[in-house]
């Protein structure tokens, strides 16, 4: 099995299990999941797709945004869409889209020569037109040849900020997995690149089209079961810190590292980055609180209806596993303030969970009880008389059995971003934001990375000046909010892009 490259992330959820895939010797078994589902992928039924979504929580999650009777299908002529980064995530949400969308893909690229060929007949397979599209290993020629009306944006953390921009630039709206930057101001000029351009920009941070979170928010936080809430945790306690001390090797001929790297720094070449590799270094990302929690807070932040935290503060650091090269916190807590409001983060990759059914998750506390949600399912748990709700999954198996057959697919997520794309697509047809429009995205990246700049410099509270662009009388955590350049690339400005 060949490694995966400018990819997502991995859970250890219920239908995982755990694989070693060749080459990744180095990495802890945490750190090789897949899902079951490794067969090799069947063309889809393209006339099905008419019959979108029938069960009754997937309706009630579209009728909330507008989406019923929207058939992306029946529009003139295919979306003419680009994949940056043909790792898992990246083909996962191109498929997605497909899924709901007539889809014609101009280009993919990826800098490393196997996946992407790879990718190429997977794509062929799974659209329309059952072409392969043209492969690229530099995405800026990408876009200047093929044109994209759309471009998804599968790429490591420290990519997103140039690709997106460039991609805004060139006159796409853009699919940008979550967290979409590495340090603050990055964030910033995405934002601002967005409205500049007039264009539409979808974050992967999709809880909020995730159908049994949808129906929570609305059956218990619209309906104020909780009364007043003054107090949230957020969590991750996933064994996914990948370690370990691999040799440094030549690097291979199908592989572009150094184009891979970018604006990043230059490591030493130890072995295929893919998988969980790169995300275990901060160079490359923001550690587990870059990758779990921003998806936490925004989901929080979204039901809520919050803006940016008055306050950051952080502890933590490599508590427990000391061995090995990787240098994200094994252990961190936040807290994010807000008015007679603490949201409170906290993840260890080592120990139990402090709830088995909710090892990644949010529990929002009220005086009359609390709700508690994850990818999976989610549970109002009263304090005095009232019955308990739960609120179950969707997986939509019959609607898409094409699903059951994709390799390493997140069947819990899946039907989120279906919705999400629908959203994306939608907001782009009547000119309007989409639900995790790129501000909302900015602000819980934002939030995430602040948090690990307040750990860094040992746990003092931070405040963020959006105007100013600045943290408030902290001029060495505001030198921070900027993270170097390798020699030949440029960090973008707002103000320049």
């Amino acid at each position: 099995m060949k490694g995966d490259s400018w990819t997502g992330k991995l859970y250890n959820l219920k239908e995982y299990s755990t694989y070693y895939p060749s080459g990744f010797a180095h990495l802890p078994s945490f750190c090789k999941l897949i899902p079951r589902f490794t067969s090799i992928q069947k063309p889809m039924n393209h006339l099905n797709r008419r019959d979108f979504l029938k069960g009754s929580s997937t309706l009630a999650a579209l009728a909330s945004f507008g989406l019923l009777g929207m058939d992306f299908k029946d529009r003139e002529g295919p979306l003419q869409v680009a994949l940056i980064g043909t790792g898992w995530y990246g083909k996962s949400d191109l498929f997605r889209l497909i899924q709901v969308a007539d889809v014609e893909v101009v280009g993919l690229c990826d800098p490393d020569r196997n996946l992407l060929e790879a990718a190429g007949k997977l794509v062929s397979v799974r659209q329309k037109s059952g072409k392969v599209p043209p492969l690229f290993e530099d995405y800026k020629k990408m876009l200047a040849d093929t044109k994209p009306e759309y471009v998804v944006i599968g790429s490591p953390d420290h990519w997103h900020a140039l690709q997106a921009i460039d991609s805004l630039k060139a006159g796409a709206h853009v699919y940008l997995q979550k967290p979409i930057s590495v340090d603050v101001i990055e964030g910033e000029a995405i934002l601002a690149a967005a409205r500049k351009y007039k264009k539409k920009v979808q974050v992967g941070t999709q809880r909020k089209s995730t159908p049994h979170l949808i129906t929570a928010k609305k059956e218990v936080i619209d309906k104020e079961l909780l009364g007043k809430i003054s107090h949230v945790e957020i969590c991750c306690y996933f064994h996914m810190r990948a370690n370990g001390n691999p040799p440094v090797e030549p690097v291979p001929a199908f592989f572009n590292y150094d184009l891979w790297t970018g604006p990043a720094p230059l490591r030493p070449y130890d072995g295929l980055p893919h998988i969980r590799w790169w995300r275990t270094f901060m160079e490359y990302g923001n550690g587990i609180t870059g990758d779990m929690c921003v998806h936490m807070l925004d989901t929080v932040r979204w039901m809520l209806d919050l803006g940016w935290p008055t306050q950051i503060t952080s502890t933590g650091g490599i508590y427990v596993q000391k061995e090995g090269k990787s240098n994200i916190a094994d252990t961190q807590t936040a807290i994010f303030e807000y008015p007679e409001l603490n949201v409170v983060w906290q993840h260890r990759t080592w120990g139990n969970p402090v709830d088995k059914d909710y090892p990644w998750a949010f529990k929002v506390f009220g005086e009359n009880g609390y709700l508690v949600g994850s990818t999976t399912q989610a549970d109002f748990v009263p304090y005095g008389d009232e019955k308990p709700i739960h609120f179950d999954l969707v997986l939509e198996k019959e609607q898409y059995p094409e699903d059951l057959t994709e390799e390493r697919i997140e069947l819990n997520a899946a039907p989120a971003t279906r919705i999400h794309m629908k959203d994306w697509l939608n907001a782009i047809e009547k000119d309007i934001l989409p639900v995790s429009d790129i501000e909302d995205g900015h602000i819980s990246t934002a939030s995430c990375i602040l948090a690990n700049i307040s750990m860094e410099l040992g746990g003092r509270a931070l405040k963020y000046d959006q105007e100013t662009m600045t943290v408030i009388g902290d001029k060495e955590a505001t030198a921070k909010l900027r993270r170097p350049y390798r020699k030949g690339y440029v960090h973008p400005e707002p103000k320049n892009v």
